[in-house]
């Protein structure tokens, strides 16, 4: 009989006493438990030494993957499962675990759906859902590249999607939306973005947030997730507009002096109208069971 696989989990936390715990309770099935602290001021190492993880402390680093491939590199495991303090992993997902990492068919590495809890209310739509992290992989064979705070562990090998999700208790206020996307998110995504290549245009201070608001509330259906849907979409949307900002203050605040800004973002919101009335047409459609329903908006649509 082949020899059990063994998994180290390794959770990345700072100031996450009122977390830790049940993160690491969720777990109790891996045969090793890593806590990287990052400087925490409060009491997440003394909560996470109580409740059996092995803490290690780092410096706080804002390019958050730095810390995480570190503790990757401290794993005794077979297997590593990725984890932040705000995430939990189900029953489900544990039995899914359990029984692929015994596989001899196993890929080096699988995605984990996620379900978002977002100020009090799991999102299945705006983009939230299924929101497949990759979280689970063979020792030695997954990292973070360490340029973008958004970016997936890269594997060396075959990788797959499991069925059961992790649950995250992702944003629960406001001001802790505003806090990480808008100060850690937001600058990180403007710089990636000039990296790239982006050339700055004015029009792109409406362009940015309008696409973003009819990729979440159309596009991925965050109407179905009622006025969480709606809210959500909106501080998308003035998300996307502060990276352009950002760009804009890099580049020294241009004037674009020979703009006529009145008459040109008229045009701008034409289009913008244009484009809102289409999806709510299509959205009818697509939700509408009746076929003359669904004629007549297609007609109106047309004209």
């Amino acid at each position: 009989m082949s020899k059990k696989s063994t998994v180290t989990v390794v959770i990345s936390a700072f100031n996450e006493e009122e977390k830790i715990a049940e993160c690491i309770a969720s777990v109790k099935f891996a045969d090793e438990v890593i806590v990287i602290n990052n400087s925490s001021t409060d009491r997440t190492e003394e909560i996470a030494r109580k409740n059996g993880a092995i803490v290690i402390k780092r410096d706080n680093n804002l390019m958050l993957n730095v810390n995480k491939n570190f503790g990757f590199t401290k794993a005794a495991g077979d297997w590593i499962l990725n984890l932040d303090a705000d995430e939990r992993v189900t029953p489900e997902l544990v039995t899914e675990i359990e029984t692929i990492i015994n596989q001899e068919s196993a890929a080096e590495g699988y995605y984990i759906p996620r379900k978002n809890i977002i100020f009090g209310k799991f999102i299945e739509h705006t983009g939230w859902y299924p929101d497949y992290q990759l979280r689970l992989f063979k020792n030695g064979k997954g990292k973070f590249a360490e340029e973008h705070v958004h970016e997936m562990i890269t594997v060396t090998g075959e990788t797959k999607k499991l069925d059961s999700p992790m649950t995250h208790f992702n944003y629960e206020t406001i001001s802790q939306f505003i806090s990480k996307t808008m100060f850690i998110y937001a600058p990180n995504e403007a710089d990636q973005l000039i990296k790239n290549g982006y050339k700055l245009s004015w029009k792109d201070c409406i362009a940015f947030p309008l696409k973003e608001f009819l990729s979440r509330f159309f596009a991925r259906q965050g109407y179905k997730d009622g006025f969480h849907g709606l809210i959500l979409s909106f501080l998308m949307s003035f998300y996307h507009l502060v990276v352009f900002a950002l760009i804009w203050e890099k580049e020294k605040f241009p004037k674009f002096e020979n703009v006529n800004i009145l008459s040109e973002t008229e045009n701008e919101f034409k289009k913008s109208q244009k484009e809102v009335a289409f999806w709510y047409t299509h959205e009818k459609i697509q939700n509408s069971k009746n076929a003359l329903v669904k004629l007549r908006h297609k007609i109106k649509g047309i004209f």
